[in-house]
């Protein structure tokens, strides 16, 4: 496979440096060549056997093999300002260029993750798979959670209705990963007691008040000896005695 398609396709700017470092050491560690971001190539030993002196030319050439890449994944205005390093300096160089910009995003990105909290007639789906997706994000930064304290964080986050589920999983010491915490909390969900949110409450509330007085097809009943009479049924008024 060749996976140097993988940076070529989005090369190095000023703001994907988290993505590009991540993809070429992988690229690097499939063609054996990741110990060029390592440390520094030495510098040529004097008279060594031939076969020690080849071991260093071969160091040489995976740096330049390497540092080659690198440029060739990047945008000009980096090209030009790098073209001269060799692979470790470059990377080295890179870490510092970018290390300001990688703590800011990892301090929000932890947080983005403890302030998630879920509410009472919220998806714990939905909530479980965004928590998961700034934890992934950590990763990136080369901070994973473990996953004890992953757990713990997500299981911190339920409301008050997952006490239950909660005190039982930790009873019974389990130890699954995030996607299997996942699906037992998307079966559990089905039996979590929920309480009806009080604005519709309030609004079925108004609703029946509205309907009180009218019979089944929306008219006014009529009160059974109370309010007043109908002029139909009102009695006729007499004649005044003219004589």
């Amino acid at each position: 496979m060749n996976l140097r398609s993988t940076l070529e396709k989005e090369k190095l700017g000023h703001s994907n440096f988290l993505d590009w470092h991540k993809n070429l050491r992988i690229i690097l560690k499939q063609e054996k060549k990741d110990y060029a971001l390592e440390s520094q190539v030495p510098e040529e030993p004097p008279s060594v056997p031939k076969v020690a002196h080849e071991a260093w030319l071969k160091l040489v050439d995976d740096s330049l093999d390497v540092s080659c890449l690198m440029l060739a994944t990047m945008i000009p205005d980096l090209q030009r300002d790098l073209e001269l390093f060799t692979a470790f300096d470059m990377i080295e160089h890179l870490k510092q260029m970018f290390g300001q910009q990688a703590r800011t995003e990892r301090f929000e990105t932890v947080r983005a993750l403890h302030a998630c909290k879920m509410e009472e007639t919220g998806n714990v789906s939905t909530h479980v798979l965004k928590m998961k997706i700034h934890m992934d994000q950590l990763e990136r930064f080369g901070s994973p959670y473990p996953l004890d304290l992953a757990t713990n964080i997500i299981l911190n986050s339920l409301p008050k209705c997952y006490d239950t589920f909660i005190m039982k999983y930790n009873m019974n010491g389990s130890d699954e990963s995030i996607y299997e915490l996942h699906g037992i909390l998307k079966t559990a969900e089905k039996n979590i007691p929920r309480k009806i949110p009080q604005v519709l409450m309030i609004r079925e509330g108004q609703v029946k008040k509205k309907n009180q007085g009218k019979d089944s097809k929306g008219e006014p009943q009529v009160g059974k000896g109370k309010g007043k009479k109908s002029p139909q049924n009102s009695p006729p008024k007499k004649k005044e005695n003219v004589a």
